[in-house]
């Protein structure tokens, strides 16, 4: 017997859960410390037209191929392909990235929930400088019961909203979530925009050092330009399975990117007046939020309270993310092979928890186990950031453009936007020519830098 598929409620459902896969650590993490280290307000310029030639064309067309099929990424390649099995085998891709993906994200994701934690106990209130900070994270991720049960806990909370369903788990859990997530970054901002010294924060943020932008610079926001988005992991085209015909995905996609993109501005304005104003170092590499931003708390008038509420938010946003990740091997085993969505969340939630293990373990216990000369950890990063995913989008721009077609495609995105579409048709040129050519060449590029061939 078939199951009914589930469907978005609203669009606005549909918005906020695309936004909340789209808004993870990538932009509370990763956006603010690679903005600090190539220059600030320069990098975000060069970052905001990426979104537009990568980023939008592409996640229009991977939302439009999951409405079209009301499939997961096998399942729609497979049906545009008119069963091809070499696209279906890349449709594939999607799964096996959502699966890689979740296995360590959810480590790093664990991190936050235990740091909230560590806020609560008031530890950071003893950080006089990065190197306390630093020690104390070591000896964190150095104990494997610590950074095990974390990472346990946290994935037990992904399982119980994909658990629960489209509209009772995801749907109501993002409108739930997306609020209080936005709501807690504006008090941050407040409070960093109050501190004396801030304007030093908003000076980097907004004033462009051209000098500090490179070829490799361009490449970095490039990719970060995809990776922010979910691109080329299924997540989206899966959400976009769950679209009725009406929705308007033109509008959709620009409102996601937009709330994305404004997430990760205001992250960084959180950060970079917070680090100014209590004069720490805004390039300081990965290590930013971990290491760096606990002793701008412990240095912050009411710092263990925001640091709470910082962490909250960052547990929130990896959580919004990992949902949409596990929710695209649900959806193959649900459409492909027949499965209940319960037992598929049961086992592939549990093995997806089982394969992270050694992610979180290569700081501690399996430190010396290297694949190539990567931890399990940076291996599995690897295999999904550098390969995986930007095959994914390459792929994705590529199917769409030229291999189900641009004008098929074109003629299913007018369900829910025809009138826009009619009026601008502009629209349309502009899409196919970013699309066809600028976002697959772009992609490549990204690639082989990834890679480290250029």
């Amino acid at each position: 017997m078939t199951q009914q598929r589930e469907q978005w409620s609203s669009k606005l459902g549909f918005i906020l859960a695309a936004s909340g896969s789209a808004i993870g650590l990538g932009n509370i993490w990763k956006f603010p410390y690679i903005a600090g280290e190539n220059g600030g307000a320069a990098f975000v310029f060069v970052y905001l037209i990426c979104i537009a030639v990568i980023g939008l064309p592409v996640l229009v067309g991977e939302i439009l191929m999951g409405r079209t099929t009301q499939r997961n990424p096998v399942g729609a390649f497979n049906r545009l392909s008119k069963g091809n099995p070499y696209w279906t085998a890349l449709g594939g891709l999607g799964v096996v990235a959502g699966f890689v993906i979740l296995s360590f994200y959810s480590v790093v994701a664990g991190w936050s929930l235990g740091y909230i934690v560590e806020s609560m106990k008031g530890v950071f209130s003893t950080f006089t400088d990065a190197s306390i900070a630093n020690e104390h994270f070591g000896s964190l991720v150095g104990n494997p019961a610590w950074i095990l049960g974390y990472h346990g806990l946290f994935f037990i909370l992904t399982m119980v909203v994909v658990y629960l369903g489209v509209k009772d788990g995801i749907e109501k859990g993002s409108k739930i979530m997306m609020p209080i997530l936005l709501f807690i970054l504006l008090i941050l901002v407040i409070r960093g925009l109050t501190l004396p010294g801030a304007e030093k924060g908003m000076d980097f943020l907004w004033n462009p050092d051209w000098t500090k932008i490179s070829g490799e610079s361009v490449l970095i926001a490039l990719g970060h330009a995809f990776f922010t988005l979910s691109l080329g992991m299924g997540a989206m085209m899966t959400y976009g399975s769950y679209l009725s015909k009406k929705d308007n995905i033109l509008n959709a996609a620009t409102q996601v990117v937009f709330l994305d993109t404004l997430i990760a501005i205001l992250a960084g304005i959180a950060i970079f007046t917070a680090v100014f104003a209590t004069g720490q170092d805004p390039a300081s590499g990965p290590g930013l939020i971990f290491q760096t931003l606990p002793v701008v708390f412990a240095k912050m008038p009411g710092g263990s309270i925001f640091a709470v509420l910082f962490f909250l938010l960052l547990t929130l946003a990896a959580l919004t993310s990992a949902i949409s990740l596990l929710e695209v091997v649900v959806a193959y085993f649900v459409d492909e092979k027949g499965w209940q969505r319960h037992k598929a969340v049961m086992t592939f939630g549990f093995a997806t928890f089982l394969i992270g293990v050694p992610s979180a373990l290569s700081f501690n216990l399996m430190s010396d186990f290297t694949i190539f000369g990567n931890t399990f950890f940076d291996a599995a990063d690897y295999l999904a950031s550098n390969i995986l995913l930007p095959l994914g989008g390459f792929f994705i721009a590529i199917f769409v453009g030229w291999v189900w077609g641009i004008d098929k495609a074109i003629v299913e995105l007018k369900n829910g936007a025809a009138e826009m579409i009619d009026g601008n048709p502009w629209l349309m040129t502009l899409w196919s020519i970013f699309l066809r050519f600028l976002s697959p060449i772009l992609i490549f590029i990204v690639l082989l830098y990834k890679l480290g061939i250029i």
